[in-house]
């Protein structure tokens, strides 16, 4: 087994372990004022190994977005409120890429096996196949994640809200795919000679890789959006 395998499969591992821990922590103690979170942190987890998990315990589980200490009424704690609204604003952006990152990378993840199983191709290429599979259902899942985010249950005007979650999702979406699949391209004609398939360790820790860039190309999207309103502060 190579270097480069060992380090995959560690990586991958990790992201799992992460995934897992969060996971278990999420049904201890559920997210309250934004529940979508509860499938967010363990995505982020996955993907993102040591930033996942210190995002969740620094960012998410301790300042009022997910453990909330409720009160007789089952109400969120008014210390737990205002820990959420006194979140400094590049935190505010962090959980708030997070979010729309999730949405992207699940998409992603069930993407590459139905165009791998399925032999699809366009142009005759499995990257391109692969572009357009992992777009059309990170597409798909950011904006239900954003449309949940927002609270569904308050909306009158589902119509309205979905419009609302697809302005506020769309660039930040694209901002992803620009930082995931420009790594894809590299690791596609560059790094390999012949790329790993979806069935190897290599593989999946190039997608780790492409959804960490994804991430960070979607911030200062996010970033724009949040200032502008077009997205809430989280």
């Amino acid at each position: 087994m190579d270097l480069l395998t060992i380090i995959s499969w560690i990586a991958i591992l990790l992201g799992i372990l992460q995934a897992i821990i969060i996971t278990i922590d999420v049904f201890r103690h559920p997210q309250k004022m934004m529940p979508i979170m509860n499938i967010v942190w363990p995505l982020t987890g996955l993907y993102f190994p040591i930033a996942g998990i210190w995002a969740y315990y620094r960012l998410g589980r301790s300042n009022g977005m997910s453990m909330g200490h409720e009160n007789n009424q089952g109400q969120m704690s008014h210390h737990d409120h205002m820990n959420h609204h006194n979140k400094p604003f590049w935190q505010s952006v962090f959980v708030s890429t997070t979010h729309c990152s999730s949405g992207c990378s699940l998409g992603d993840m069930i993407g590459v096996p139905i165009v791998f199983f399925t032999g699809f191709t366009i142009a005759g290429s499995t990257l391109f196949a692969d572009y357009a599979v992992e777009f059309i259902l990170a597409y798909i899942f950011g904006i239900a994640f954003q449309y949940y985010g927002m609270g569904f249950k308050k909306h009158d005007n589902p119509g309205k809200a979905i419009a609302n979650a697809i302005k506020a999702d769309t660039w930040s979406l694209i901002a992803f795919e620009i930082g995931m699949f420009g790594w894809m391209a590299l690791t596609h004609f560059v790094f390999f000679i012949e790329m790993p398939k979806p069935d190897t360790a290599i593989f999946w820790f190039m997608m780790q890789i492409a959804m960490m860039l994804g991430f960070l190309t979607s911030y200062p999207a996010n970033w724009i959006l949040v200032k502008k309103g077009i997205k809430h502060a989280m």
